[in-house]
């Protein structure tokens, strides 16, 4: 057993040393042959590892605890040279992969918009055409509505100079009673009529808005 633990303390005093040598020849493509060799170093110190836990049972009662301690202290330098180990990988990855970012970052050559670029600009531009015409739509349909309103209102002024001027003239000509409630009626549905197409000109515009705008 004895043997075999100096044996393996070598082993991780030569690990040791070629993680020296890696660290001073950062880069070198030498260096994947550096970390293979380490690597198996790692595994064979693993191995012995695993067989001084056997051997461990045949040392005496007496020196066990302390054969055991040295042992565990091996596991203890293999692990953290492992993990050393993977950590100086996984930096040599990051630091190849940014020089390859910027290498092809250096080596883009940037060209002009393409077609797709344009047709994007020209349907934004066609949209926001249509959107303008469609909001002047609007505004000459609500000033037509207010014209028509208006006229409406004009309309009634004169429905009800009228209903005046008949009922004056009705009592100089003696109509009968019958007659007016006829003109009366007129004037009312009439009334009706100019409320109900106010009603459907309002309700028109605001569901163009609804529709077209929104």
């Amino acid at each position: 057993m004895d043997a075999l633990y100096h044996q393996t303390n070598h082993i991780l005093q030569e690990i040791e040393k070629n993680f020296q040598k890696l660290v001073q020849t950062s880069g070198a493509p030498e260096n994947y042959d550096v970390e293979n060799e380490i690597q198996m170093k790692i595994t064979q110190v693993n191995s012995n590892c695993d067989r001084l836990d056997v051997l461990l049972y045949k040392v005496h009662a007496s020196q066990r605890p302390n054969a055991k301690m040295r042992v565990d202290q091996l596991k203890y330098d293999v692990r953290h040279l492992q993990s050393s180990l993977q950590l100086y990988r996984e930096k040599r990855q990051k630091r190849q992969a940014e020089l390859s970012e910027r290498e092809q970052l250096l080596s883009h050559r940037f060209t002009a918009n393409n077609n797709e670029t344009c047709l994007d600009i020209d349907y934004a531009l066609q949209h926001h055409n249509q959107l303008d015409n469609v909001h002047r739509g609007v505004d000459d349909m609500l000033s037509s509505g207010s014209n028509i309103l208006s006229s409406l209102v004009n309309q009634r002024s004169t429905l009800k100079g009228a209903q005046k001027r008949i009922m004056t003239i009705g009592s100089t000509l003696g109509l009968s009673n019958h007659t007016m409630k006829l003109i009366e009626r007129r004037i009312v549905e009439d009334k009706y009529v100019m409320l109900g197409g106010m009603f459907i000109t309002l309700l028109t515009i605001c569901l163009v808005i609804y529709f077209i705008v929104l």
